[in-house]
C-alpha cells in the first residue's frame, strides 16, 4: 500500500503501521515506525524520506529518538510541535550539530563537507527542548505501551522499542550481513555483545530493523538471524588475529580492511575501521591471545 507521502506503508497491528521505502530502508533513509494509541499518537525514528516528505500527515504528539545518529533524527524537523526523547546518554546530539559531528570523531572545521550533508540531506535541526529517558521508560498512548529497552554498543544510548502488540523495534541491531557497527568514538564492543544476548531473549511476533531487513515475523527467523549478525564479531576477530601472524599497526589493520570490502570508499571507512582494530586489538591483549610487541605494533600468540 501506498501512503499519502509516497512511501510504503505496512499496518502490522491495530496500533503500529511500519513506514519504509522503495530500497526497504536503505541508508540514508529508514523505516520507521508510527504508533497510534486512543490518547496520542507517536513516531520512531522519523526518516529522511518522512521528513521530505512533510511528515505523516497526522498529528504527532512525540517522536522518539532510539539513539543519535543523523538519519534517525532527520524527520524531527517535520515535527516541531511534538515531544522529542532519547536516552540521556545521546541527548547532547538532538541540541548541537557539533555533538553529532564529533560521534564520529569529526568538526566543522575539518569537515565542513559532513556539516553540511548534516544540515542539507539529514535536515539537521536543533532541538533543545528534547528530553531524556532510561532504560525501562513508558510510553501509554492508550491502548498500547511503548517501554525503552537500552542496548548499548552501537551509541551509548542505542535503545530498542518493545510495543506492546509484540512488536521490537531493534534500530541499528538491524541483521544485515555488514555485521554491527561499532565504529564511533563512543561505541563499545563488550557493550554491543551484551545488548545482542539482551535482545535475543525478545519475544515478539514483529521485529522491525531501521534498515534493510525491515520487518522480521517470528521469534525463530529473528534468532537465526540475530546469531549469524553477532557471528561477524568472531569472523571479524579471528580475521584480525590471522593477519596479525606477523607484527602490524593499526595504520596496517585500517589499510587491509576488516569491517569494509577492499575497494569500497567512503567517507568514514578509515575511522570506521580504526575504531574497530582498536577495540579488537584491546580484546586481544586482555584475551592474551595477542602481544604489542613494541608501541603501537601487535603480534597474535598463535
Amino acid at each position: 500500500m501506498t501512503n499519502a507521502w509516497g512511501e510504503i506503508s505496512r499496518k502490522l497491528t491495530d496500533h503500529v503501521t511500519v513506514l519504509t521505502t522503495e530500497a526497504n530502508g536503505a541508508y540514508p533513509s529508514g523505516n520507521s515506525l508510527l504508533v497510534q494509541g486512543a490518547g496520542e499518537t507517536v513516531i520512531i525514528d522519523p526518516s529522511v524520506t518522512v521528513a521530505e516528505q512533510g511528515g505523516a500527515g497526522l498529528p504527532v504528539d512525540a517522536v522518539i529518538n532510539s539513539h543519535g545518529h543523523e538519519d534517525h533524527l532527520a524527520g524531527n524537523v517535520a515535527f516541531p510541535n511534538a515531544r522529542v526523547h532519547i536516552h540521556d546518554a545521546d541527548l547532547a546530539v538532538t541540541r548541537s550539530v557539533d555533538d553529532l559531528l564529533a560521534v564520529t570523531g569529526h568538526n566543522r572545521h575539518d569537515h565542513p563537507e559532513l556539516l553540511e550533508a548534516y544540515l542539507t540531506t539529514f535536515h539537521y535541526t536543533p532541538r533543545p527542548d528534547a528530553t531524556g529517558y532510561q532504560d525501562g521508560a513508558m510510553w501509554d498512548l492508550g491502548g498500547v505501551r511503548i517501554e525503552a529497552v537500552h542496548l548499548p554498543g552501537h551509541t551509548v544510548g542505542h535503545c530498542g522499542l518493545r510495543i506492546s502488540d509484540r512488536v521490537f523495534f531493534l534500530s541499528d541491531i538491524d541483521l544485515t550481513g555488514f555485521g554491527p557497527y561499532y565504529g564511533d568514538v563512543y561505541s563499545d564492543l563488550d557493550d554491543f555483545e551484551h545488548s545482542i544476548d539482551r535482545v535475543r531473549d525478545e519475544d515478539a511476533e514483529f521485529y522491525v530493523t531501521f534498515h534493510h531487513k525491515g520487518v522480521i515475523e517470528g521469534r525463530e527467523n529473528f534468532v537465526v538471524m540475530l546469531d549469524k549478525f553477532k557471528g561477524a564479531i568472531t569472523r571479524r576477530h579471528d580475521a584480525m588475529l590471522e593477519f596479525l601472524k606477523e607484527p602490524r599497526t593499526i595504520d596496517e589493520m585500517v589499510a587491509h580492511r576488516f569491517i569494509y570490502r577492499p575497494g569500497v570508499e567512503v567517507f568514514i571507512a578509515d575511522h570506521v575501521e580504526r575504531r574497530s582494530a582498536v577495540l579488537h586489538t584491546k580484546r586481544m591483549v586482555e584475551r592474551a591471545e595477542a602481544v604489542e610487541v613494541e608501541p603501537g605494533r601487535f603480534l597474535s600468540r598463535e
